[in-house]
């Protein structure tokens, strides 16, 4: 669920809620806790320290996140998973393997599969405009529908304003609203308040907005909720059986689970928001899946299993996206982002961020893919580039 701070033309795609806490808070002491290492071919827990489970380790004694977990698959195809840290701060108990985490924007991936899909039918154009599916919706203190297209929706370069700049303004929102109930229209009206960033086309801006807006399209055409549609043209057919569309509002996860937190000043202890409500992600970032089914689900896509040609060239042509992360360089298609890797070649992949958790994953054509998830929000740009850099590690330095 991604906001952003600075300069809007070149803001970081982290979280409001993360940008709120990296700009007014440092972590205080780092926390330490057990790790795990787990061959999927075995089973067997504390293997080999590889790069990838050092690097993991790191996120929790180096950068202070209380825990973390990653599933990775080498280009060989073999797959790992990993843990480190602590999954509950008051009982200290290690990890779960494969937890499910909330997966905040994400989310966005899996509404642009659903769209792009409904494309490959013939029932939505991606240069149809949003007022042709949603009329007079977008409207008002400069808006207007009828100049955005779904394509720029879904590529984020609509130059609508982020619901989430309006709703979060201060690091203790960030525990005040977590079990606020968000209906779409209020976070689309909340956006709409302010001003329009650019003329739709113009340039990229990441926003929440336009994959609300591209969920209510999905509801309009097919007349069937968003999270349904997701869970029966995603989820059921790659059989994730711990991805799930929580319902209005469920705060709980289902699950096995870490728990998350946040931290929201200088100093500041975590406390615990696991039990939260995500309606404010909706379209743009209420799902919860665990590492292993996010990566299978990357996977899928940037394998072509999801999508026909046609509309698989579409999600893969890209824009430039400056600020989508803090390092790298990102181009961004429809819902996905590519990414240049150090070591040759690029990958495919989204993250993201929600009250308690951050994940984010790549995955390349050539079968090597990486989640990684933390169970806090980060409280400093060195947190971000952190977790990065430990999906690098994954795909470049794993050497499997």
């Amino acid at each position: 669920m991604p906001a952003k701070t600075g300069d809007p033309a070149r803001r970081r795609r982290t979280t409001r809620m993360a940008a709120v806490a990296v700009a007014a808070a440092v972590v205080g002491a780092a926390l330490t806790g057990p790790s795990a290492f787990a061959d999927s071919d075995s089973g067997r827990h504390g293997g080999p320290r590889d790069a990838v489970q050092r690097h993991l380790d790191g996120l929790v004694s180096e950068s202070g996140f209380p825990g973390a977990l990653a599933s990775v698959r080498g280009a060989g195809g073999r797959e790992r998973d990993y843990t480190a840290g602590v999954s509950d701060l008051q009982k200290r108990r290690p990890v779960p393997r494969d937890a499910q985490v909330r997966i905040g924007s994400n989310t966005k991936t899996f509404t642009a599969v659903v769209v792009l899909q409904l494309v490959g039918e013939g029932r939505i154009d991606l240069d149809a405009t949003v007022e042709h599916h949603l009329p007079g919706v977008v409207h008002g203190n400069g808006h207007d529908g009828s100049k955005i297209t779904v394509r720029q929706l879904l590529q984020q370069t609509s130059g609508l304003p982020d619901y989430d700049d309006v709703l979060f303004t201060k690091p203790q929102d960030l525990i005040d609203k977590s079990r606020s109930y968000y209906g779409p229209r209020r976070l689309v009206d909340a956006a709409l308040t302010n001003t329009p960033h650019f003329p739709p086309g113009e340039r990229w801006e990441y926003s929440n907005t336009n994959f609300v807006l591209a969920g209510l399209i999905v509801e309009q055409v097919t007349e069937r909720p968003i999270g349904e549609e997701i869970t029966n043209r995603i989820i059921r057919p790659l059989k994730l059986r711990d991805t799930y569309w929580p319902g209005v509002g469920e705060q709980r996860l289902r699950g096995t689970h870490p728990r998350g937190y946040v931290a929201v000043a200088p100093g500041a202890p975590w406390v615990d928001v696991t039990e939260m409500d995500p309606s404010l992600g909706w379209a743009a970032g209420q799902l919860v899946s665990t590492p292993d089914e996010l990566r299978t689900f990357f996977d899928a896509l940037v394998g072509g299993k999801l999508l026909k040609p046609a509309q698989q060239a579409a999600l893969m042509t890209t824009v430039p996206a400056p600020g989508f992360e803090p390092t790298g360089q990102y181009a961004y298609g429809l819902g996905v982002a590519r990414y240049e890797l150090p070591c040759g070649g690029y990958a495919w992949g989204h993250g993201g961020d929600i009250q308690g958790f951050q994940t984010r994953n790549l995955a390349t054509q050539d079968g090597r893919s990486a989640v990684v998830a933390v169970t806090g929000l980060p409280t400093t740009g060195e947190m971000l580039v952190a977790v990065n850099k430990t999906v690098e590690t994954a795909l470049c330095g794993t050497g499997s």
